[in-house]
């Protein structure tokens, strides 16, 4: 069995089956872990989603900030946005258990045969990967829960900026994800710079990469999210995957054992 690591497809859907080729992808002696992101902005939602899904036990699933967009849109009661290409999903016969489905996946997953966590945006400083996984570990049961069509209503936002572990309920929640998938720039302290989409070089003023502080630990960590990196920390155990397919660049996968990265251009 061999573990490959995709970064965001976004509804490539034939980027996606192209790369899986290159390696001869078999569900049925591999895993695809994803790094969030599989739908929004690109063709095919659906046909992406269908497919991740149907890979049942053989996909490892991160949730992303545009796969809980879809979630807010038909739980949330929120409105699409104008780039959003989601209404194949949202007119589909089976959106009730595709997103229910997407519901029972996670913010963040440790492998620790590994030393590896996947996170679609990355893993703040501020936390271990024990704390890190606890904090997920508490939204994923909101998202699962009786609470949340009140946690999507309200999940957008960029306050709180700042971890505090007093905080409870809405912002607590809020914050935890705006972590996981939305984190770019971060400083010190732990406060989100979340405007600020570009390349490492126009970070703002007292706020770098998240991935530029120092860890306790020696975690390998897995993301996507920032196009604008292509893939690239300086680090060798912060794995960016996410090569903007969907913006004309291309789709990554890497073998999580051998390092190995296979490109498909868009």
């Amino acid at each position: 069995m061999t573990d490959y690591a995709i970064g965001d497809i976004q509804g490539c859907y034939d980027r996606l089956r192209d790369v899986l080729a290159k390696v001869d992808f078999s569900p049925s002696r591999d895993r695809l872990w994803v790094a969030g992101d599989l739908i929004n902005r690109g063709p095919s939602s659906l046909q992406t989603l269908r497919y991740i899904e149907s890979l049942a036990t053989s996909a490892v699933v991160v949730l992303g900030n545009h796969d809980l967009h879809l979630m807010a849109v038909a739980l949330g009661g929120h409105e699409t946005r104008r780039k959003d290409t989601l209404s194949d999903i949202l007119e589909a016969p089976d959106l009730h258990r595709l997103v229910n489905w997407l519901r029972q996946q996670n913010l963040c997953i440790h492998d620790p045969a590994r030393n590896l966590v996947m996170a679609h945006a990355g893993l703040p400083h501020i936390w271990s990967v024990d704390q890190a996984m606890g904090y997920a570990r508490e939204v994923e049961e909101v998202i699962r829960g009786p609470a949340a069509e009140e946690y999507f209503t309200h999940m957008y936002g960029n306050q709180p900026e700042c971890w505090d572990g007093h905080l409870a309920g809405m912002d607590r929640w809020r914050v935890i994800t705006n972590y996981f998938t939305r984190m770019r720039f971060i400083a010190e302290d732990g406060t989100l710079e979340l405007a600020t989409k570009e390349s490492e070089d126009d970070a703002p003023e007292g706020f770098a990469p998240w991935f530029r502080f120092p860890r306790r630990d020696d975690t390998r960590v897995v993301f996507g999210h920032w196009a604008a990196l292509e893939g690239k920390t300086g680090i060798e155990r912060f794995i960016g995957l996410d090569t903007g397919c969907v913006w004309g660049g291309a789709l990554t996968m890497m073998n999580l054992d051998s390092g190995e990265r296979i490109h498909c251009d868009c």
